[in-house]
């Protein structure tokens, strides 16, 4: 008989009716590999800190107890102005529409790209198998690159504004819901797909008919976490002049003093836009998943 544990081949085997004595060895080997990767991780840690403190302008550990220096100023001055947030908090209102605008529309692109990419990615829904490694390592590709990256090569393209924001972010968004729609559609029921195919169905009538069903409350869930990651992308590209919020606090920063109390409102007014967002997709996230 074939020993289906261990392999065909004879040799050697660990004494399995000692159920202790199986236990242990799992548990020093467990220990032996992670202590070797504890050292390896302490190894890179230590060897990046030597090499930053040797790039750095200064000191850190000089450097150190000023780090809360700039903080304190800024919120000093928002305090003393404290009288004037509620109508900076208003009037920076529409840059935060803006950035919602391109994190909404950033995301629908990025999820129906995604959509289409997965399907074309996952193994036996594929309407071509031997292109999935192509359509795989495109999602990576996409996902790789960072969106700032991807909006300062559009500036010198397309100019400043909103348009290449949206791009930079719906291409990383493609890439990143499109990996995790694959595996949700790797999980899906193909029972369906057999009947509808049995029945004549096409490839695309199958998926939308025998997969997407299946697969869309997590599909959704997936998007709408998405946004709330996009809605903090948008405001960082911002900075390097995509518009929104973003760049308005780029400006306030640059002025420095006497602007302060426009910084800290802008950082309110984005700080409670995301703990809103999270609270309502959290909520429909829940609903769809759960049923309830």
């Amino acid at each position: 008989m074939v020993d289906v544990a261990f392999g065909p081949k004879k040799g050697q085997r660990p004494n399995l009716s000692d159920n202790r004595e199986a236990y242990l060895d799992m548990v020093r080997r467990k220990r032996m590999y992670g202590g070797i990767l504890l050292v390896f991780f302490i190894g890179i840690m230590a060897s990046g800190w030597m090499l930053a403190e040797e790039r750095n302008a200064g000191d850190f550990w000089a450097g150190l107890p000023q780090i809360l220096d700039f903080p304190a100023e800024v919120l000093l001055e928002a305090w003393a102005n404290r009288a004037n947030l509620p109508g900076l908090i208003w009037d920076h209102f529409p840059a935060l529409i803006e950035t919602i605008n391109i994190a909404a529309v950033a995301t629908l692109i990025g999820a129906l790209t995604a959509m289409a990419l997965s399907l074309l990615a996952t193994r036996g829904l594929a309407r071509w198998p031997r292109l999935i490694p192509l359509f795989r390592r495109t999602m990576d590709a996409l996902r790789a690159i960072p969106e700032i990256v991807i909006a300062l090569v559009l500036i010198y393209i397309l100019g400043g504004g909103p348009v290449p924001a949206v791009i930079a972010i719906a291409l990383h968004t493609g890439g990143a819901l499109g990996k995790l729609f694959s595996e949700v559609a790797e999980n899906a029921d193909v029972k369906p797909v057999e009947g509808l195919t049995s029945v004549g169905a096409n490839w695309s009538q199958r998926m939308w008919l025998g997969v997407i069903p299946q697969v869309a409350p997590n599909w959704l869930s997936y998007a709408l976490l998405r946004f709330e990651i996009n809605v903090r992308a948008s405001a960082i590209l911002g900075f390097v002049g995509e518009g929104g919020i973003g760049h308005d606090l780029k400006i306030a920063m640059q002025w420095g003093q006497g602007r302060y109390d426009e910084v800290v409102s802008i950082f309110l007014l984005l700080f409670l836009t995301i703990v809103l967002i999270d609270q309502i997709s959290d909520h429909y996230r829940h609903k769809l998943v759960k049923g309830r």
